[in-house]
């Protein structure tokens, strides 16, 4: 049953934060809306949240969002606690997910293995 309660909040924690990057909310000039929560973790007491956050951007690009985001996690919290109406809104940790890039990476790897198993 905790386990349902952790992927509920989880997945609430997801919508609201990608929601509050989408709608331009977070006004710090290093997070855009070409950033997108990939993932959220919740630890099992509910006070600690690790955010892992990717998108189409340069790698410097997105490490620098993601440094926004933890500069205004107060900000985050503040809003979600207002929303979602929580006894104790999590403590956010926002981390950089590379999982696009590396999912682009191997395709390039098996597109040209492919390539070059059709010449031989």
């Amino acid at each position: 049953m905790a386990n349902v309660r952790l992927r509920r909040v989880e997945s609430l924690l997801r919508e609201e934060i990608g929601s509050l990057i989408l709608r331009d909310e977070v006004k710090d000039p290093r997070v855009d809306t070409m950033v997108s929560v990939s993932g959220v973790s919740v630890s099992k007491d509910l006070a600690y949240a690790k955010v892992r956050v990717s998108g189409f951007k340069q790698r410097e690009d997105l490490e620098s969002a993601v440094e926004g985001l933890n500069h205004a996690a107060g900000f985050i919290q503040s809003r979600i606690g207002r929303k979602l109406k929580f006894r104790t809104t999590p403590r956010l940790k926002f981390l950089v997910d590379h999982s696009i890039e590396e999912g682009f990476e191997v395709n390039r790897a098996v597109d040209d293995a492919n390539r070059v198993s059709a010449r031989e």
